[in-house]
């Protein structure tokens, strides 16, 4: 491996993906064959921008540009809000100060992602929790089958509850550790999010990809730091083309950071 082979790359607009990215698999966010639930689905879905949210605690107006990254599916977003500010705290999937960030923080902070999926592809979203990203990319890319890898039994229970609730045909919920899911690919891509530090974290995924298959990580302020100290790791297990984009910017006050890289050559 290079000694510097990271790349970083601030994208400007959440939608296109070619400026920083450069390759040639990315359609944009709400792209795909499956329809969005109706407003009259449910009446925790609101018809407007500016819905709120509330998770015992201040409450997170929806940002405007909100309806932008998602597209058709701005409802099943919204559902997708509302259910998780109602039962979050209650099932222990995000922390009880999380209301007056919800959609900034935690909902756009994954749907921004949406663009670098494979059309048609298959994702494996490793240790989904309350579904951050797998649900919220389910959710923008109906055209992009998502399996949610979670080994804690109240999370699957949660995941496959909401599943429903939301009407989504492209997802599915397998209860297992990641190490224990390579039989369930392999995959196009596998993401994560705020699960561990890279070098604990790419050698129980990267043998859930496909060769030419790509990691796609969301990853805090210390990205590079954990890129320099998986060096081996990440030689180890043929990591390349590895790049830093930074998506959202202008939508949400943190821009989000996505750790991509491919494992493997060419299928």
């Amino acid at each position: 491996m290079a000694e510097d082979p990271t790349t970083v790359s601030r994208e400007t607009s959440p939608l296109d993906p070619r400026g920083g990215a450069g390759r040639d698999a990315a359609v944009g966010v709400g792209a795909g064959a499956g329809a969005g639930v109706s407003d009259s689905d449910s009446a925790s879905a609101s018809a407007g921008a500016g819905v709120s949210v509330r998770l015992g605690g201040e409450i997170e107006v929806e940002p405007a540009g909100t309806a932008q990254v998602f597209g058709e599916q701005i409802t099943r977003a919204r559902r997708f809000a509302a259910d998780l500010a109602h039962y979050g705290e209650q099932l222990g999937l995000v922390g009880p100060l999380e209301a007056s960030r919800l959609w900034s923080r935690h909902i756009i902070n994954c749907a921004v992602v949406a663009p670098y999926l494979r059309a048609g592809g298959r994702l494996a979203d490793v240790g989904s929790g309350a579904g951050l990203p797998g649900l919220v990319l389910a959710i923008a890319r109906p055209d992009v089958s998502v399996t949610l890898i979670e080994p804690m039994e109240r999370r699957t229970d949660w995941l496959r509850d909401e599943t429903a609730r939301l009407g989504l045909t492209n997802v599915t919920v397998l209860r297992a550790r990641a190490e224990d899911a390579v039989s369930a690919g392999p995959f196009d891509q596998v993401t994560a999010r705020a699960v561990s530090a890279l070098i604990k974290l790419i050698p129980v995924t990267a043998p859930l990809l496909r060769r030419g298959g790509e990691l796609l990580f969301l990853k805090g302020a210390r990205v590079a730091d954990e890129i320099a100290a998986a060096t081996s790791v990440l030689r180890c297990h043929h990591v390349k083309d590895i790049e830093v984009l930074e998506l959202g910017e202008g939508i949400v006050p943190e821009v989000t950071r996505l750790f991509r890289a491919t494992v493997g050559g060419a299928s």
